[in-house]
């Protein structure tokens, strides 16, 4: 278990790598066209508004199962080991359950209603749906890395 999700976090991290990438080169352009040129770029922005929701989304995932997203640990370090292991198990149950019900439930019906009313960006022309695809794919990546974690 512990390879196939080293094998995850490779995939996840050169993926969040490339869409920064591709931003950087959108905004480079966007900043060209819009003072080098008599016509400045119509999708750019929009390109790079739906770039960062991936990032961050999609980065939100990635920095949470490698345990290093902004944690609160004051009672963590005050409690004895017992407690310390109900923390962690609570915090774990809380991640998953919002993972599952709000990423996952929610993030799916978006994509769903997105899809079935056949919603489509203004300047790319692309199904919203898949702007919005990022939210289950994340909550699928947490709960994935929160059942993994004692395999680590």
């Amino acid at each position: 278990m512990k390879r196939i999700r080293t094998q995850v976090d490779t995939l996840v991290g050169k993926i969040l790598i490339l869409i920064l990438g591709l931003m950087v080169i959108n905004v480079l352009w966007q900043v060209f066209s819009r003072y080098f040129t008599d016509s400045p770029s119509s999708f750019t922005e929009e390109l790079a508004r739906y770039l960062m929701v991936w990032l961050g989304v999609l980065g939100a995932a990635y920095v949470s199962g490698r345990d290093e997203h902004v944690a609160i640990d004051y009672f963590a370090k005050k409690s004895g080991s017992k407690l310390k292991k109900w923390l962690k198990d609570f915090i774990s149950f809380s991640l998953i359950t919002f993972a599952a019900l709000g990423f996952v439930i929610g993030g799916g019906r978006l994509v769903f209603i997105t899809m079935k009313l056949k919603q489509y960006s203004p300047a790319l022309q692309i199904p919203l749906a898949l702007v919005y695809l990022i939210i289950p794919i994340s909550g699928l990546l947490i709960i994935f890395y929160e059942t993994t974690k004692s395999s680590k």
